[in-house]
Formats: C-alpha cells, structure tokens, sequence
C-alpha cells in the first residue's frame, strides 16, 4: 500500500517567500518507496498575491498542488481547514517563509513510517522535524543574538520544530481542531513523548526576525506561549525536555563571543519590561 505525504502551508501574505517555499519542496529528492506527496496552500485572510503565485507552481511528477483560501487571516484556522482536507498518512506542517533542504521531507517520511507495513505505520503515533539552520541576517544585532541562540541545547541537540514539524496520522489524531492558540509548534512538540519525538539530520532554512525591537517582541511572544499553553494544558507538561544550558557553557559562549553574549542577555532582560510589548498574538517583526 502506497503512502501519502500532504505538506500543508499556512500563508498569510507570503507572496514575498511562497514561490522559494514551494520550489524547495518540489526540489525534493524522491519520497521513500512508493510514497506520493500533495502540497496544500492554506492561504488566510491575504490581501497580496500569495495565492496566485502558489497557483502558478507547477509541481512535478508524484506531486500535487492544492490552494485553499480562507477570508480570515487566522493561522490555526487554516491549519485546520488543511487538516480537513489532508489525505496523507504523513502530515507535514510548514511555515511559509521555511526552505527546506533536498533531503528533508523523504528522511521526515522514512522516520514517520518506519516499521513492518504502513498500515501498522499509521498506528504509531510519532513526531519528527530536521536540523534548523539560521540564514544569515540583515541586521548586525540579529546576526549577534543568532550566534549565540543557535549555540544553545534545544537548537543543537533537540527537535525544536519551530519553522516544520511532521507528525503521523496517528500522532494527529491526539487531539481534534488546532485551539486557539499562539505556539501552535510547541502544542504540537509536546503532544508527543521525549521517545516518541525525532530530529534527523537533513536541514532547513528558518530566517530569524531582523532587530533589536523585532527579536524582543517575537522572543516576548514566545515566552507568551509558553504561558498559555502551560495555564491551558497543563497535562503536557510532562512531554518538556528542553535543556537548560550549562553555567560552564554560558561562560564559554561569553568568554568566546562577548559581543552576542550581551546582544542575547540584553534581549532577554527587555521582555520581562513593557516597553516592546504589543497586542498582536502573532509576531513576525518583518
């Protein structure tokens, strides 16, 4: 029995990224076995040409190309308008502005369907995501905060899944809609065991926010998500396993790069103040 693969997009005025995002995942190597792949473009609440230009992808053989337009821009809106569509045994969840390497998606499938049969694979709830890598920035504060943000345990050794993340259709079935909520990554991330979560090597390009003000709003949104999904569900918090990083290890990054080490401390003292707060849920700062 043939498996399917659906990568599914959620794109809210994207049309500066769609194009490379999809191109990636076309360019992908081929999918393991006899194993099929459909694209499905969530595109909410746009007022570009996001949708248009994703229409104009032509994917290639073993793929297809759905665009499905909601009026309103809600990313867990869309993200369940997909999930109602997918028919794939793997579900593939990718940010718009993500470019995926070659070898990403076919090792994401093989770690998500390993096992004597793919209709025993359906059955095995797992989650896997790749190796980020942080393209280099614009802006010299962001380049800073990155040397020393992609230094630390959860972004070396973990299965971060901020940018995609992939579950099976077994792992899904774990809860029904997406809630309404910010950190629709870490939600997903901690539905899944530490043993039932895997990282594998292939990489992926996920572009961090440029500035000072955009990198304490965005870190602020995430420290915010923590919160909600912690006072919401707090029955995941058994599934966290992020290291903390070593005393010994700050001291190294410090003594190594002082210049970023005060760009990251620096950061992370400015959100606990109300100065960068915003009232938007989502924050993207670009």
């Amino acid at each position: 029995m043939s498996v399917l693969v659906s990568v599914l997009i959620p794109a809210h005025n994207e049309a500066g990224y769609i194009g490379s995002c999809l191109d990636a995942v076309f360019a992908s190597d081929p999918l393991p076995g006899n194993a099929e792949g459909e694209v499905l473009v969530l595109a909410n609440g746009c007022s570009d040409e996001t949708a248009a230009q994703a229409r104009a992808v032509q994917p290639p053989e073993g793929w297809k190309l759905k665009v499905l337009e909601q009026a309103e821009g809600s990313k867990l809106g869309a993200l369940n308008v997909g999930d109602a569509a997918a028919r794939g045994d793997v579900l593939v969840y990718l940010d718009a502005d993500v470019t995926v390497s070659p070898q990403l998606i076919p090792q994401l499938t093989a770690a998500l369907t390993a096992g004597p049969s793919a209709a025993a694979n359906r059955c095995v709830p797992r989650y896997a995501s790749g190796s980020p890598q942080v393209p280099r920035a614009q802006s010299a504060i962001t380049r800073a905060y990155a040397r020393i943000w992609t230094q630390l345990p959860f972004f070396t050794n973990g299965v971060p899944g901020f940018g995609i993340f992939a579950m099976s259709r077994a792992g899904r079935q774990r809860w029904e809609d997406w809630p309404d909520i910010i950190a629709d990554d870490i939600f997903a991330r901690l539905n899944f065991a530490p043993t039932e979560r895997i990282r594998v090597p292939a990489t992926y390009n996920w572009p961090m926010v440029e500035g000072l003000r955009n990198l304490i709003r965005v870190r602020r949104r995430q420290n915010a998500g923590v919160a909600e999904i912690g006072q919401r569900h707090p029955n995941l918090a058994k599934n966290e396993d992020k290291p903390r990083p070593a005393k010994a290890d700050l001291l190294r990054l410090m003594a190594t790069d002082p210049a970023g080490f005060v760009v990251y401390a620096l950061v992370a003292a400015a959100v606990k103040t109300p100065l960068f707060a915003s009232s938007k849920r989502w924050t993207r700062g670009r």
